[in-house]
């Protein structure tokens, strides 16, 4: 283990002090701090205080890590002594106890089950509705049309994710299906402040919208659900597969309808609005960096020759798949991860007393210059085979790590790099003059104006 690696349940007479970090006299100051500009505030700590800085949010204790050694040590070496962070407990909100928030065996058990829907082999049958969709798109747009790229992108994974997990055709009601999810992301932010659970319960416009968008969501998870059991039908997808998973290590029964639709909830929204957010950042970047496109189109010209796309392309555009890890490098679409400490911890010197909240921020480690010089460069060059060996591993971790690592993972790689050169082959797409771009950290990394551009054939 190497010397900056942490240490769990030993805090001994040596490791008793606090990190460096900021000290005010009012610490709600940090709180506003963090509310008014996270991304902001993050930075500035760790480019003030170095790779653990220790803060408090009124009363309660954080500490922010900024280490590749540290954060794997929380999320592999040491995740047993940790559970999710105050983000994702209010998560549940609107995504029930899915994968992203359940704990524990009960997670374990689910994971389980889930797991062979995203196996190597059948993220590759995928493939094929992928490039169909981003094809069908493709079609309709016109030369020198503009749209919000941002809201394209939502649309368009929402209909592969709602076709390839659960066969169900959603791109009728993707707009309003993204409108609702917009509208709990954005209401998001009121589940996270000091006395959400009192506010919760008061008739106040924003819950009253938080719980109108909740349930014009379940509507469409319910409504599969209901058909799929009415059918009888083994489809071979997810939601068959987990209707069909049975307890082995509990009473053999299978999942309610409730945990059913938690687990299509976490994975049919979560699993497609990180994506659409990476491919929308990647169409901003390479719009502002027309030698790396130009890289990238003769790439997709030389592997595909005018024909559709298809999974067996996938591990030959490489410099297409460079360019999307550097976009999730930049705009990381998880942005931060929060973990709570069951027991008291310690990370080097430092002692973390239990219930201490650790946070780790994808998108501070990513613009960390020790492991990216001149970080706020675009350069898929990052991510050749060599780049990548020389780097430690958690100096970049856009979907976590450990046993908690976004189950879909694979699934995004294959559905951006394969959306990006099914897009890219007809389109160049350009950044409206003076549309503004600024970052939205709620619970994923969007922009907060959405992405205005003009689409031009090639």
């Amino acid at each position: 283990m190497s010397t900056a690696a942490t240490t769990a349940n030993v805090p001994n007479s040596a490791a008793t002090n606090l990190p460096p970090g900021p000290r005010p006299l009012f610490p709600a100051i940090n709180f506003i701090k963090l509310r008014r500009n996270p991304i902001r505030f993050l930075t500035g700590l760790t480019e003030q205080f170095g790779d653990v800085v220790y803060f408090k949010l009124g009363p309660q204790p954080v500490f922010l890590l900024n280490n590749p050694d540290h954060i794997r040590d929380v999320l592999i070496t040491h995740n047993r002594q940790f559970m999710k962070g105050e983000g994702l407990q209010r998560a549940k909100k609107l995504l029930g106890e899915g994968l992203l928030t359940s704990e524990g065996e009960f997670h374990l058990r689910q994971r389980r089950m889930a797991q062979p829907a995203f196996h190597r082999q059948r993220i590759a049958a995928y493939g094929t509705t992928m490039v169909e969709y981003a094809d069908r798109l493709s079609d309709r747009w016109q030369h020198g049309e503009q749209f919000d790229i941002a809201r394209e992108m939502m649309r368009l994974t929402l209909a592969i994710a709602g076709k390839t997990l659960f066969d169900a055709d959603v791109e009728t009601e993707a707009d309003e299906i993204g409108d609702a999810l917009s509208e709990a992301m954005a209401l998001f932010n009121y589940l996270t402040l000091p006395f959400s659970q009192l506010l919760e319960k008061l008739p106040i416009p924003a819950m009253k919208r938080f719980k109108a968008a909740r349930q014009r969501l379940d509507e469409t998870i319910y409504r599969m659900i209901r058909e799929r059991r009415e059918s009888g039908e083994d489809r071979g997808d997810l939601l068959s597969m987990l209707m069909q998973a049975r307890d082995t290590e509990g009473d053999g029964t299978g999942m309610t309808d409730e945990q059913l639709r938690d687990e299509a909830m976490t994975i049919f929204l979560a699993g497609h609005e990180t994506t659409a957010n990476a491919l929308t950042w990647t169409w901003y970047l390479l719009s502002q960096n027309p030698e790396v496109e130009a890289k990238f189109h003769a790439e997709i010209d030389a592997v595909l020759a005018g024909r559709m796309a298809t999974a067996e392309d996938y591990p030959r555009l490489r410099y297409a798949e460079m360019v999307f890890a550097e976009a999730m490098r930049m705009y990381p679409p998880a942005w931060i991860i929060g973990r709570r400490a069951l027991n008291d911890y310690r990370i080097g010197d430092y002692h973390v007393p239990s219930r201490s909240i650790i946070l780790m921020s994808q998108f501070v480690m990513h613009h960390n210059s020790k492991f990216f010089p001149e970080p706020d460069r675009f350069d898929p060059e990052r991510w050749t085979p060599e780049a990548r060996e020389a780097r430690p591993q958690f100096s970049y971790f856009p979907f976590g790590g450990g046993p908690r690592i976004c189950i879909g993972e694979n699934f995004a790689w294959m559905e951006g790099v394969l959306v990006m050169a099914t897009l890219a082959q007809k389109w160049r797409m350009r950044l409206v003059p003076n549309h503004p771009i600024q970052l939205e950290p709620i619970v994923t990394l969007r922009p907060k104006h959405g992405m205005k551009m003009t689409v031009e054939r090639r």
